[in-house]
C-alpha cells in the first residue's frame, strides 16, 4: 500500500480526522439520540473485534488520518475500552486520540483511560438540574455524569470538554448555568445546534437556538472576544470570556454549516463507513475485513468513498433527506 496517496475529495477537502463508533448501546435515552422504546441493539458478532478496528486504523493512517475519535452509543460502555485506546494510540502516525463520552461511569474508567494514553474527553452534559436532567435523557444519572467529570479532572485530563445540545423549548434556560459551572471548573463548553436525526424527537427549524442568539446570553456573563481556530477546520466557532475565565464554542450545524472544511469521516460499530453524519449511502468495510480481503482492498475501498464524500448535509433545504439511523446507532 502506498504512503503518497491522500484522502482528499472531490472538493479539494483532507480528510485527516476518523470518527469510530465501538458500541450502539446507550445507557440514556436522550430524545435527539435514540427512541425511549422499540430500541434494537446490534448483536454482539455484528459489532467490530478490538483487532478488526485496528486493523482499519492501520490501513487509513498512511492514507492521512492522524486523528481519532471514539464514539458510540456510549463507548464507556465498551468491555475492555482501555486496552482498545493503548492499541490505537500506539499505531504510528496516530497524532491524537479523544472520546466523546456521557459520563456515566468515567468516574471509574478515567485513569485507566489516561494510563493507556487518552488524554482528550468530551463529556455530554445539557443541563445540570436533576429534574430536567432526568426529562431530557429519560434516566435519573445526573451525578454520575458530574463524578465522571470530577474524576477525570483530577486524573489530569485538561482542558475537559463539554457538549451541550440546546433546544429552545426544553433547554433554553441552561446555556447560562452551564457556562458559569464551565467558568468555575474550567471545562471548555461547546453548544450544539440541535439537528434532525433523532427518530420521533419532532424536530423542527423552530426549536434550533442559533449560535448568535446564545452568545447574546453569554454576553450577560461578560464580555467574550473571538478565539481563531490553529488550522481552520474545527466543526465549533471559539470565543473566551475576557477576564479569562472560560472558553465557548459554538457549533452551528444547522445556521452556520461547517460543511465547506469538513475534515472527517466515520465508521459505525458494525463497520460501516460513512462519510458525512447525514450520508445517506454507506460503505461496507466489515464484509472486506471479513472476508479475506488485503489492506489495499480495504484501503482502496475507503479511498473510493471519499470521492464520493457529501458537498454538505443540505438542512434545511428542499431535497434534504433525513438519515434512516439514529445517532447512536451512526456515532456521534
Amino acid at each position: 500500500m502506498t504512503t503518497e496517496r491522500k484522502l482528499v475529495d472531490s472538493f479539494g477537502r483532507e480528510i485527516v480526522n476518523l470518527r469510530i463508533s465501538v458500541t450502539d448501546r446507550c445507557n440514556l435515552r436522550c430524545s435527539y439520540c435514540i427512541p425511549d422504546e422499540d430500541v434494537t441493539w446490534l448483536p454482539r458478532r455484528d459489532v467490530l473485534t478490538f483487532e478488526e478496528i485496528e486493523r482499519v486504523v492501520r490501513v487509513v493512517v498512511p492514507l492521512g488520518i492522524r486523528k481519532l475519535r471514539i464514539t458510540g452509543g456510549e463507548p464507556l460502555l465498551r468491555k475492555g475500552l482501555p486496552d482498545l485506546v493503548a492499541r490505537l494510540c500506539a499505531v504510528p502516525g496516530v497524532a491524537d486520540v479523544g472520546m466523546t463520552t456521557n459520563g456515566i461511569g468515567l468516574s471509574r474508567l478515567a485513569r485507566p483511560l489516561w494510563d493507556a494514553g487518552l488524554r482528550r474527553l468530551n463529556v455530554s452534559l445539557d443541563t445540570l438540574d436533576a429534574a430536567l436532567f432526568r426529562q431530557l435523557t429519560r434516566r435519573d444519572a445526573l451525578d454520575s455524569v458530574l463524578e465522571g467529570l470530577e474524576a477525570a479532572s483530577e486524573v489530569g485530563y485538561a482542558p475537559i470538554k463539554v457538549n451541550a445540545v440546546i433546544q429552545r423549548d426544553r433547554n433554553l434556560s441552561e446555556v447560562v448555568p452551564l457556562a458559569r459551572a464551565a467558568r468555575e471548573h474550567g471545562w471548555i463548553l461547546r453548544f450544539i445546534e440541535y439537528m434532525p436525526i433523532g427518530r420521533g424527537d419532532g424536530w423542527s427549524d423552530e426549536r434550533v437556538v442559533a449560535n448568535a442568539e446564545i452568545l447574546a446570553m453569554l454576553r450577560a456573563i461578560g464580555p467574550l472576544e473571538a478565539v481563531g481556530e490553529p488550522d481552520g477546520t474545527g466543526p465549533a466557532v471559539r470565543w473566551r470570556f475576557t477576564d479569562g475565565r472560560g472558553e465557548i464554542g459554538l457549533i452551528g450545524s444547522v445556521t452556520e454549516p461547517f460543511c465547506d472544511h469538513c475534515n472527517r469521516i466515520r465508521i459505525t460499530a458494525e463497520g460501516k463507513l460513512r462519510t458525512c453524519l447525514f450520508s445517506v449511502r454507506e460503505h461496507d468495510v466489515r464484509a472486506l475485513l471479513r472476508g479475506g480481503a488485503a489492506d489495499a482492498d480495504v484501503a482502496a475501498l475507503v479511498v473510493a468513498a471519499v470521492q464520493k464524500k457529501e458537498p454538505g448535509h443540505k438542512i434545511g433545504q428542499p431535497d434534504f433527506e433525513k438519515p434512516a439511523r439514529t445517532m447512536s446507532s451512526i456515532g456521534g
